[in-house]
């Protein structure tokens, strides 16, 4: 009974996904025009830690997690940590420094762009 309710699951998913009643995203996204901005800041300042699209690397923890959603790290906590670095809380990468360069306004559009790329996958 189990394989046949899978089976059915499966056809019925597949259909959807076909029709394009359901789109499946598809990863890395297509960045609109007006993050594209922010993308580049977040490449030039970030992604060597952080990663391309935020999924992290041995030097840093992925902006793509549930610990960097809206309610656990505010926009500020972000602004806070670029401009003047952050003690290790949640990872144990080390203390982040504070990011040479970045400006009031790189920060902004890297936040922006960051955020899009969290609703993008999911996290809120």
């Amino acid at each position: 009974m189990n394989a046949i309710l899978n089976r059915k699951s499966l056809l019925l998913l597949s259909l959807l996904t076909f029709s394009g009643l359901l789109k499946a995203e598809t990863w890395p996204p297509k960045v609109p025009f007006s993050y594209a901005l922010g993308m580049a800041q977040y490449v030039e300042l970030c992604s060597s830690c952080h990663g391309k699209w935020g999924d992290g690397s041995d030097q840093g923890p992925p902006l793509m997690h549930v610990f960097y959603k809206r309610s656990h790290h505010s926009n500020a906590s972000f602004h806070r940590a670029i401009m003047n670095g952050v003690k290790a809380h949640h990872w144990n990468f080390g203390d982040m420094p504070p990011i040479a360069g970045a400006t009031e306004g790189d920060v902004k559009s890297i936040v922006r762009f960051v955020r899009w790329l969290q609703d993008k996958k999911g996290i809120k």
